[in-house]
């Protein structure tokens, strides 16, 4: 049955996944036939997600390292699973329950009730990104499906896995090595989930802010001479205080203050170190006293130089707190609202100030010192910020300036608040602003597992990939703090830790092993906090793969081959992995990792639904097809670079897509059939010279594919299958199929039936559908073309120097005449004489021999050899001789040469304009990256534009 006209990717590729998935032609080990293994692990998205173009960009290029991995006939696995997403899966159900205002809170239910809840929904919704995947190619072994609550309390039948054992295991294990404890430290706390949340669910966003500047009295009315300098050490200014000034945007943590910082080399402050203010709220008689510190993370050029510490409520000021043995005063509750229990404020600031003297203190008596006054508790903090404005302000306390209005006159005595835009973080999911808070968390003691994972990278046992991010990496393990892994949710891997009446702990696999490490007498409640997801997914290659159970998997596949992941997850999953497999079971978990950035928009800018130019991948593949999609995701993944994606590559690619399906229908009209792989051996130059350039671009492709340069194979399989397959050898073959030689003939038919087939093979891991389709349709097969086996010839011996050097003679050739139209205009279906004055014997008799092919490519009616060449001829070189067209009577040379100068002014005053314009700082400084990439992008056209031109006209003036 004949080809179809196009190929409809709408509906052919749902049916060709369909019957791979019933072929099982992803099955772990499927189609091998070395000994030799291959194994990813996919990023498990969310239960929640949805594919987005990350996504898609990421799970194109690991799908095309395991289907070549697979053509190869290694043991392949690629390793598909969700993650149980904890805080995003609990809000998407309880937001799923409020629609039904019948429906019992997730706090009325409880636990358990709501758990239930969870499991369903996740039977119901789990698999929306899976099926997602699946409509984009991926090969995953789906049968093999992880989930990272598997196995869970509660879990059913068809999440039955032993992922929860195998995070249970490593905590327990972890924490009887003294790797895992328990402790008070400064975490994001979302108070709309309230949560603790990592840095990566927090989104610092630029908002209009406030700065407000506020006089902290030193203590009885002290005062000290503050003089102000210039930049050249001049006295500016210089007066008596009796108070020293501060700046924040956070008025409401003023309240927790522990002392004021300036740094040890500003001389404006060094008299009053070691001395005490008072904070500016409340009564003067019930003030609290803080002292004042020398320290170095003060900036003494910035604002008063001198600096708030609030340890519990700013990560800097929790630094600056423990170095110098600063109380830390937690001032809201779980919910963000100023705290309300506790003794009087009289009675806690009292208390307050005896240890900012030196008294002896211990953690559980600073942490129930509430230092809320009792106007303020109960409120939420911004509605207490609010407040305490005020009532600093009414008190005199706001630091005033002398303000011109716009009459022209003075008014004093204005309060000094700067109106500025400030970074504020919010949680990535409840969008309320996360606040910095001291809370009892687990942790792992990273310092002692980070060892292994610096060292496997630097002894080059791990590469990553750009070597560039090796820095971070290294920046990031050689400075790193403790991990927070305990979340305040419901959702997750429940810590199994257990406490007594007395509050000591017991660690156990389940509740009757920590029975017996308490005794039996002992009453036992359960943590109520679940595991970081970062935990869990932390523990992704060795749990996937059946550990802590000795797996035949295990044995096979680990640890893995290659990771593809984004960049900004480098150390929340990657160094992670990292260090729990080095620690759990002494192995690297991978032994490549490949970082790529964000997929932004055609003008380099964020994906964002406020700028409103998010792109569904669903909507492109729905509109061009998986394959245009993959390879577009492919072209633009060069190694380190900006992903750009531009809805025009897209239809370009699809046009690919189009111009093999052409060619395939060009060699099925013609006879040309697939011959089993075995190699043609033809006579005829063409076909020697198509072959060879079939071994170049394997070869190309196999080396970029194994140095992860998926653009430059993209690149060469572009150029060799639309420029060097379909442009040349269908066009240059037509001659041979016309040819009366039947032994001609059944040659060319067999080495582009063997040449359609190498494209096919080499284009599948980026396009799987379409040459898919196109290998099921040319011919019979013994195989699907997802296990055919790929190609091992070499470039050595199938190229023929001679029929390599011929044949390019005759394409430059008919480029250079095609180009001297062109730049001439000369009409494109005019046929033109072609004459020239001498040829060495070589290029004379190639010219002979290709001269058919020459003239009906180029447009040539006839050729001839002439002894001069005559005026209006325009000159074309090719190596051993020199060839003219004649065009005194086929074109108007003062009309063109009038239009080419005036298209060349125009080009030269918009290159003069943009050059302007990047050479202004302001314009490169205050415009929009975007913008000044665009502008350069444009300039290097004009300029190619204007290139084109100028030689044009010089051809002009030799005629």
């Amino acid at each position: 049955m004949a080809l179809e006209k196009t190929f409809d990717a709408k509906s052919a590729e749902k049916r060709i996944y369909e019957n791979w998935e019933k072929e099982n032609c992803f099955r772990a080990g499927a189609n091998a036939s070395r000994k030799e293994a291959y194994s990813i692990m996919i990023p498990p998205p969310n239960v929640t997600g949805v594919l987005h173009i990350g996504h898609a960009f990421n799970n194109t290029l690991q799908d095309i390292l395991i289907r070549w991995k697979r053509m190869q006939g290694y043991n392949t696995l690629w390793q598909p699973g969700t993650d149980h997403a904890g805080i995003a899966t609990q809000m998407v159900v309880e937001r799923e329950l409020a629609k039904n205002p019948e429906n019992q809170t997730r706090q009325e239910m409880g636990r358990n009730e709501f758990l239930k809840n969870v499991w369903k929904w996740k039977k119901q919704s789990g698999d929306t990104i899976i099926n997602q995947l699946k409509r984009l190619g991926a090969s995953c072994d789906w049968e093999r499906t992880a989930f990272t609550m598997s196995g869970a309390p509660g879990s059913p039948a068809e999440d039955s896995g032993n992922f929860h054992d195998a995070v249970i295991k490593v905590f327990v294990e972890m924490y009887n090595k003294g790797l895992i404890y328990r402790g008070k430290r400064l975490v994001n706390w979302d108070p709309h989930f309230e949560t603790a949340i990592s840095d990566l669910e927090v989104e610092n966003i630029e908002v209009a802010g406030k700065m407000w500047h506020f006089k902290y009295p030193l203590q009885n009315n002290e005062t000290y001479l503050h003089i102000e300098h210039d930049v050249d050490s001049n006295i500016v200014k210089e007066e008596i205080r009796d108070y020293i000034s501060i700046a924040t945007t956070r008025p409401e943590t003023m309240l927790g203050d522990g002392a004021i910082a300036v740094n040890p080399k500003d001389e404006r402050y060094a008299s009053i170190i070691g001395k005490y203010c008072e904070i500016p709220v409340g009564p003067k008689e019930h003030r609290r006293l803080i002292p004042i510190i020398a320290d170095e993370y003060p900036d003494p050029d910035f604002g008063s130089g001198a600096v708030k510490i609030t340890g519990a409520h700013d990560f800097n000021d929790y630094q600056v707190a423990k170095r110098n043995n600063i109380p830390l005063y937690r001032l809201m509750d779980t919910k963000g609202r100023m705290r309300n229990d506790g003794a009087p404020y009289k009675e806690a600031a009292s208390l307050a100030v005896n240890f900012s003297r030196g008294g002896e203190f211990s953690e559980a008596e600073i942490d129930s010192l509430n230092l809320v006054p009792e106007e303020f508790r109960g409120l939420d903090r911004f509605e207490a910020r609010k407040l305490i404005v005020d009532h600093i302000t009414d008190q005199g306390l706001a630091v005033y300036i002398d303000k011109e209005q716009p009459n022209g006159e003075h008014s004093g005595n204005i309060p000094f608040v700067e109106e500025k835009p400030i970074m504020q973080p919010f949680g990535d999911r409840s969008k309320v602003v996360i606040e910095p808070m001291l809370t009892d968390q687990w942790f792992v003691d990273t310092a002692k597992i980070v060892g292994p994972a610096l060292d496997a990278v630097k002894s080059g046992k791990v590469e990553i990939i750009p070597n560039s991010d090796k820095k971070t990496y290294y920046h990031w393990l050689e400075n790193i703090e403790p991990w927070c892994i305990s979340r305040q949710l419901w959702w997750g891997h429940q810590i199994p830790v257990w406490f007594d009446q007395d509050g000591n702990q017991y660690c156990a696999i389940n509740k009757e092993d920590a029975q017996r490490l308490a005794g039996s007498g002992a009453k036992l409640t359960r943590d109520p906090d679940v595991l970081d997801t970062w935990f869990s997914s932390g523990l992704w290659p060795i749990g996937t793969l059946g550990w802590p159970e000795e797996t035949q998997q295990m044995e096979d596949y680990f640890p893995t081959s290659t990771l593809i992941t984004a960049h900004d997850i480098l150390f929340f999953w990657v160094a992670r992995m990292m260090m729990m497999q080095l620690a759990v079971v002494n192995e690297i978990p991978f032994s490549s990792v490949y970082l790529h950035g964000l997929v932004r928009d055609a003008k380099g800018r964020k994906m964002s639904k406020s700028t409103g130019n998010v792109i569904d991948p669903l909507d492109i593949i729905e509109e061009y097809g998986a394959d245009s999609l993959r390879f577009t995701n492919a072209a633009m993944a060069s190694i380190g670079g900006v992903l750009k994606l531009d809805m025009q590559r897209i239809q370009g690619y699809r046009n690919f897509g189009t111009k093999l399906w052409n060619a395939a229908r060009y060699a099925e009209m013609n006879g040309a059939k697939p011959n089993n792989g075995n190699l043609p051996s033809p006579v005829e130059n063409l076909n020697k010279w198509i072959m060879g350039e079939t071994a170049k671009v394997l070869s190309e492709v196999q080396i970029s594919f194994e140095n992860f340069r998926f653009n430059d194979a993209a690149n060469a399989l572009y150029a060799f299958v639309w420029g060097k397959v379909c442009d040349w050898y269908v066009e240059l073959s037509k001659p041979l199929f016309s040819s009366s030689n039947t032994k001609v003939i059944a040659e060319t038919q067999e080495t582009m039936g063997w040449v359609i087939d190498q494209c096919l093979i080499l284009l599948h891991p980026i396009m799987p559908f379409i040459t898919e389709e196109l290998w099921s349709s040319l011919g019979k097969r013994s195989n699907l073309l997802v296990h055919e086996n790929w190609p091992n010839y070499n470039a050595l011996d199938l190229v023929d120097p001679e029929a390599d050097q011929e044949m390019n003679w005759v394409i430059s050739l008919i480029e250079n005449i095609r180009s001297a139209r062109q730049q001439m205009h000369v009409p494109a279906g005019l046929k033109i004489p072609l004459i020239y004055q001498e040829m060495t014997t070589e290029a004379e008799k190639t010219f002979e021999r290709n001269s058919i092919m020459i003239m009906k490519l180029a447009r040539i009616s006839h050729a001839e050899k002439s002894s001069r060449f005559p005026k209006g001829t325009v000159s074309v070189s090719a190596s051993g001789a020199i060839f003219g067209l004649p065009l005194a009577n086929v074109i108007d040379i003062d009309a063109e040469k009038n239009r080419l100068v005036k298209t060349n002014e125009k080009l030269i005053k918009e290159i003069s304009s943009m050059e302007g314009r990047l050479n202004n700082p302001k314009f490169v400084k205050s415009a929009p990256p975007e913008v000044v990439n665009e502008t350069r992008e444009n300039l290097e056209k004009r300029k190619e534009e204007e290139a084109q031109i100028t030689n044009a006209l010089k051809r002009l003036e030799e005629i």
